[in-house]
């Protein structure tokens, strides 16, 4: 692996203050005006199914394996019905939201990001307003949120491997004990070291300066969700045909009265989490080409239609069958929180093909912060050796990779960041409600909904009008009902528990 050092480059696109940093970046590395789209910026590669298998790779995510939870806290009727709502939602705002790509619609200026969308259209004529600041402040606290939940997934699932083995291993002596449940005192793991070691590999995987070179994890990513899905929707099924297990019941999981609200708000927060994806929605369709006949528009519905359909479809079938398999003992987590133990050997590799998911699902959701902080960062610092000396790294088989030092030490500050915080708060489904409460309502609901009446001159006070504002209403209703059992819980879990001491 040679490294040599390259010439610092200029960055005047840089300084365009609606540039994503790595297209201002790709753009000034390129001399032949055939290899750049009409705004300057490198020529976009992506089509549909790649712009599909990025929102397969949001979208499927450590929050399916909470359905079944969360459908047990609200029963059959409840659940089921709940969660085709949150996906009927979700899949029409976000066709509202590929709308905002241009603006005007189809013909008009790109923008880059969600905050770019919502200052093209709502911002006025100096595109600043309190939307953008409230997309903002709500967006990038979301993907903070979102890596330190990915951290805390992947350590419960590395955890769930040795646990896994160590049931097996241990078998003999735990059928002497009082069979599986002795394995608690036995088989203690702490996940600390586990997501220490997923930090390391995404300060690694952060150096890839931008999101469209992403594509092949978002893929192989995709194909892991899918897989580790279908595993645990095959072990449901598996338990299904078991004799003496519960079913569950119309009204859900029996509890006080005080319980049963906080835990179906909390299973609120879950299913909206499962659906979060809008805001990392624009800067897929910004890896889109544009069509010969058509738009980017156009391509993202079909891609958005697709994966929600395909995503949704699973949604149901992990949920509910994990509902039909454990009834109202349905665990937070199906996978590691060991509502199966045999055969271990196929849990182990769920738990593996888990891990390698939110491997490539924490870069989808990092690279949008990563691109806001640089951007900033090269508009307004003067060029400098730190912020702007490229050195190239050439890794035999893989081709060169660019590094500034400014990148190379605020990326791997920022995944240390997400990883200690991981640490503080290991608490899965309360973190998981919480993330999915605080960006449901405003990102997937809210600005969707604010920026299509702008842009398509929805009368004020007219049918349909009223028919969105109602729909955002009620959406900000599930939000902060969400919100609140998920913080109520959290609360609850911290009484025992000590910072940074965690086992399983």
């Amino acid at each position: 692996m040679a490294v040599k050092t390259g010439e610092a480059r200029d960055i005047e696109s840089l300084n365009r203050p609606d540039d994503s940093a790595h297209n201002a970046y790709n753009a000034t590395t390129l001399k032949d005006a055939d290899n750049l789209d009409e705004d300057g910026h490198t020529k976009r590669t992506g089509n549909w199914i790649t712009a599909s298998a990025h929102i397969v790779t949001a979208v499927i995510g450590s929050g399916v394996l909470s359905l079944a939870w969360a459908i047990a806290q609200m029963g059959w009727v409840a659940g089921p019905v709940i969660l085709f709502l949150f996906a009927a939602v979700t899949w029409y705002m976000s066709l509202l939201l590929a709308d905002a790509y241009r603006d005007p619609r189809d013909t008009g200026k790109r923008n880059y990001t969600y905050p770019g969308a919502v200052s093209a259209i709502l911002g006025g004529s100096s595109g600043m307003s309190g939307y953008v600041w409230f997309c903002g402040v709500i967006q990038y606290l979301n993907l903070v949120g979102t890596g330190i939940g990915y951290t805390v997934t992947a350590g419960l699932s590395m955890t769930a491997v040795r646990r896994s083995n160590c049931f097996h291993a241990n078998q003999a002596q735990l059928n002497a004990n009082g069979g599986e449940s002795a394995g608690d005192s036995l088989c203690h793991v702490s996940n600390n070291p586990f997501m220490l070691i997923f930090g390391a590999f995404q300060i690694l995987l952060s150096q890839i300066p931008d999101f469209d070179r992403l594509w092949f994890l978002s893929i192989v990513a995709a194909v892991m969700s899918f897989s580790y899905s279908s595993i645990g929707l095959g072990l449901a099924i598996g338990k299904t045909t078991e004799s003496g297990h519960s079913t569950g019941s119309a009204a859900g999981a029996m509890a006080t009265t005080a319980d049963k609200t906080w835990n179906v708000l909390n299973g609120l927060g879950s299913m909206a989490f499962a659906y979060s994806f809008s805001f990392v929605l624009v800067e897929i369709q910004d890896t889109i080409r544009k069509p010969k006949i058509g738009s980017e528009a156009g391509q993202m519905k079909k891609a958005t239609t697709l994966a929600i359909f395909i995503t949704t479809g699973f949604y149901m079938a992990v949920g509910m069958v994990g509902y039909g398999a454990f009834g109202d003992e349905a665990p937070t987590n199906l996978l590691t929180g060991f509502g199966f133990f045999n055969p271990y050997w196929l849990i182990d590799i769920a738990n593996v093909f888990i891990m390698v998911h939110l491997v490539g699902a924490y870069q989808v959701f990092t690279q949008p912060w990563y691109a806001f902080v640089e951007t900033t960062v090269y508009r307004y610092c003067p060029k400098n050796f730190f912020t702007h000396k490229e050195f190239v790294i050439r890794i035999p088989g893989l081709g060169a990779l660019r590094l500034t030092l400014f990148r190379l030490i605020w990326r791997s500050l920022y995944v240390c960041f997400t990883t200690v915080i991981a640490m503080l708060v290991p608490f899965f489904n309360d973190v998981v409600g919480l993330l999915g409460a605080l960006g449901f309502w405003p990102l997937t609901v809210f600005l969707p909904i604010q920026m299509h009446i702008k842009q398509a001159g929805v009368p004020r006070f007219g049918l349909k009008w009223c028919i969105l504002q109602c729909v955002s209403f009620i959406c900000l209703l599930v939000s902060l009902g969400a919100a609140v059992g998920s913080i109520a819980q959290i609360v609850l879990d911290t009484e025992d528990y000590t910072p940074f001491v965690t086992n399983y």
